[in-house]
């Protein structure tokens, strides 16, 4: 009968061909899964390097002034009722978004509405309910940025994103080891890897200034 440790070598080959197999799978479908993503991340990445980019779409800043309704200013106690301002606000005014703050100084009521590419701000008086309903509406680079970077977004929105980040991550590992195992091209896909390292650390120091 033959030596064991003249099987091994085969083996060892036929592991190598099954975690390549099964590396190469998983990248593909990992990396199929994640295309809209990476292009969506890598294009908004461009523009919110370069803010002044509107593409012909700027923002628009609107202004609206009126009366509050007595009653939303005399709730339990003599306080302004925030929840009722703040609903008047969306179903009259159109504001929408989560409420970012709320208050009053003295005479004067503020809730402020921020969402992916949307600011408003809602100033009125708590004795006359005169209101100023401000707002700030950016164009649509303005709102992939800001999906881009997870701010003022949905929970939901923020798994996605998460959720990216591990799809990405996935796609890189596999990649790695399919280079790895791969013996014809893995000491100059390592080589490659740890030159790109070195110069991607070195921007980074240079980036900080």
């Amino acid at each position: 009968p033959p030596e064991p440790a003249a099987t091994s070598p085969i083996r060892g080959t036929r592991r190598s061909v099954r975690t390549q197999r099964w590396m190469r799978w998983l990248h593909v479908y990992t990396s199929m899964i994640s295309l809209l993503l990476v292009l969506f991340f890598g294009l908004t990445g461009i523009t919110l390097n370069h803010p002044s980019w509107t593409l012909g779409d700027a923002p628009d800043s609107t202004s609206t002034t009126g009366t509050l309704p007595a009653e939303l200013l005399t709730a339990d106690g003599g306080d302004v009722d925030y929840l009722g301002v703040s609903e008047y606000a969306r179903d009259t005014l159109g504001a929408h978004g989560s409420i970012g703050d709320y208050g009053t100084s003295g005479t004067s009521g503020e809730i402020t509405y921020q969402a992916a590419g949307y600011a408003a701000t809602l100033l009125f008086d708590t004795t006359t309910g005169e209101y100023t309903f401000d707002v700030e509406q950016q164009g649509w680079v303005g709102v992939l940025n800001d999906l881009h970077k997870g701010r003022d977004t949905t929970s939901s929105w923020k798994w996605v994103i998460d959720l990216s980040g591990v799809f990405l991550v996935v796609v890189a590992l596999t990649g790695l080891v399919i280079q790895f195992v791969y013996r014809k091209r893995r000491r100059s896909a390592l080589a490659l890897a740890a030159a790109f390292t070195v110069v991607g650390v070195v921007l980074m120091l240079i980036g900080r200034g």
